[in-house]
């Protein structure tokens, strides 16, 4: 009895601490930091991370995506952190296999896509 009890406890443990699907996502935030703990708690269908150890301005650069098409571009710079909202996936895909991670960033990125947080 207890055992089944001590394993019912941990299910359930485990199912709520799990992030939230990503379809329930709210899609404007009121800080960055909320938009950035949501996202990274959220379930999606699809994440993906790039090595960007041969750039000297980009630190860490991630990709989540809910429908396979576009999603949540996190960039983490050596002087501030940037969240991009409906970055299409083809511009990911790109974005990895760039020569300059910084200069495609500049000419692809930066400018075209932005996080919605309320006002």
């Amino acid at each position: 009895m207890m055992k089944s009890i001590f394993i019912g406890f941990l299910v359930f443990a485990f199912f709520s601490c799990s992030g939230q699907p990503c379809e329930k996502l709210q899609q404007k935030f009121s800080t960055y930091s909320e938009a950035l703990s949501k996202i990274e708690r959220a379930n999606f269908s699809f994440s993906d991370n790039v090595n960007t150890s041969k750039s000297s301005w980009i630190k860490n650069a991630r990709f989540y995506s809910c429908n396979n098409q576009d999603g949540y571009f996190i960039l983490e710079t050596s002087k501030k952190n940037y969240i991009f909202q409906g970055l299409p996936i083809e511009v990911w895909e790109d974005f990895k296999s760039a020569e300059s991670f910084g200069s495609y960033y500049n000419s692809f990125i930066r400018g075209r896509y932005k996080l919605i947080l309320e006002e």
